[in-house]
């Protein structure tokens, strides 16, 4: 059986995340600890006990959230299975699969990701930047109504798609008084549920173009190498044939949506039949489900995920 491993990005963490799977594998508290030594302050302390409020500033959460990557990637790794077809990640999961596929390093992604959470903090003054996520329209009905919003409003501001994430499910990002516009509108617009993100910095959008500018800096810096699995990027759910490709995917990333239901679908369609989430909790678990009608779902880190996965695969042989 052809299967996926994929990677989550932020609204995944936790204080404690973890603690389960590192209770029983020591090479998960390892991966912190290395992570602690990389950036010069305690990543284990934080995320086992935080505060929830520093876990959650975008800085502190992307390397926190691709160490917890990795660290499940090296618990499945060391299962002696056949590797995975390809790799995906949802936003700051695409780093975590580049470095499960050798790509770039541990420790290089680690000061890369904490940089791009600075520079992502920074790119938009505090309280003026939001997310939220429309429910139970298509995607094309949210591009409308974002297209009205620059219609209808002298000098709107910013008001874009930022995650394609499932069939009924696009999270906008902009400016907070258009994201305010939208739940005034939202009744007119047709509007079912709108659900804000508890997100610091409004991602995937126009606004994180300057953040992007600078992140195409540093990722200069960083020794970049041609993956040893294929890695489909969120940008237009394609894999990359060079280094400096990868550099650009990278880059655009941060001001374009990310296309999550299109990579899912054609990691399907090359003939994947099961999708196996690497980190904690089971966000990307659940898109999935919902994307996909038919195809195997398993969340590593839950209690058994392991082991199940590991069945799905012998059994299928």
């Amino acid at each position: 059986m052809k299967y996926a491993v994929l990677f989550p990005g932020q609204g995944s963490q936790a204080v404690g995340m973890l603690a389960q799977l590192a209770a029983v594998e020591p090479v998960v508290d390892e991966t912190f600890r290395a992570a602690s030594t990389a950036l010069g302050y305690d990543v284990l302390k934080l995320v086992r006990e935080g505060p929830e409020d520093r876990l959650n500033l975008t800085q502190y959460t992307q390397p926190a959230l691709l160490a917890a990557g990795i660290a499940v990637w090296r618990v499945w790794c060391a299962r002696g299975l056949p590797p995975p077809a390809a790799l995906a990640g949802h936003s700051l999961g695409e780093y975590s699969a580049l470095v499960a596929a050798e790509s770039i390093g541990f420790e290089a992604a680690l000061k890369l990701v904490a940089l791009r959470g600075e520079l992502m903090q920074n790119a938009v003054p505090p309280g003026e930047g939001a997310m939220a996520a429309i429910l139970g329209l298509s995607d094309a009905e949210v591009e409308k109504i974002c297209a009205a919003y620059r219609d209808a409003v002298e000098n709107p501001g910013v008001l874009e798609p930022a995650n394609y994430n499932a069939p009924g499910q696009v999270v906008v990002a902009g400016h907070r008084a258009a994201l305010n516009w939208l739940q005034a509108e939202a009744p007119r617009l047709g509007i079912r549920k709108l659900v804000p993100i508890a997100m610091s910095v409004p991602s995937h959008c126009s606004l994180m173009r300057e953040a992007a500018a600078r992140l195409a800096q540093a990722l200069m810096e960083v020794e970049v190498k041609m993956p040893k699995l294929p890695v489909l990027h969120n940008l237009d759910a394609r894999p990359r044939s060079s280094p400096d490709e990868i550099r650009d995917a990278l880059i655009g990333q941060l001001h374009h949506s990310v296309r999550w239901a299109q990579t899912v679908r054609a990691l399907s369609a090359s003939g994947v039949q099961a999708f196996f989430e690497c980190g904690p909790g089971r966000v990307l678990t659940n898109l999935n489900k919902r994307i996909l009608e038919a195809g195997h779902f398993v969340a590593l880190e839950e209690p058994d995920g392991m082991a199940k996965a590991a069945a799905l695969l012998r059994d299928s042989v």
